[in-house]
């Protein structure tokens, strides 16, 4: 990540319901995941205008991130938290962006609390 500071803005627990996994049945039937996620983003223009058009509107967000999730089944996690992550980048005024995926039904046979991925992905700078 950058190595300048910047603010930090959090939305976790997000509840989707998807298709993903390498079991046919689990893209039959579908789960719950949950997305936790936490992007950098300088947040004073926000302070000081008072006005949702100088951050991210995460309401907006977490309606793109649930779409995301209920799109096109894929096997991985991984590849899933990448294509969230993609979502999160699409704001010019993310920096970088750390996602994690919840999937706690996954099947296992054993008993577990959650299997969860956390992957960080920071924007792609322009090379001249």
């Amino acid at each position: 990540m950058s190595s300048r500071r910047v603010d930090e803005l959090a939305v976790l627990g997000v509840e989707c319901w998807g298709h993903h996994g390498v079991f046919d049945f689990e893209k039959r039937e579908g789960q719950t995941f949950v997305v936790d996620l936490v992007l950098g983003l300088d947040t004073r223009p926000a302070a000081a205008s008072d006005d949702l058009h100088h951050t991210v509107d995460y309401g907006s967000l977490v309606t793109s991130v649930q779409a995301a999730v209920e799109k096109d089944p894929v096997d991985l996690i991984e590849t899933l938290a990448q294509r969230i992550a993609s979502v999160c980048l699409l704001d010019a005024r993310v920096e970088w962006a750390r996602v994690t995926v919840h999937k706690p039904d996954a099947p296992i046979d054993a008993t577990f609390a959650d299997v969860a991925l956390t992957i960080t992905r920071e924007r792609e700078v322009p090379r001249d």
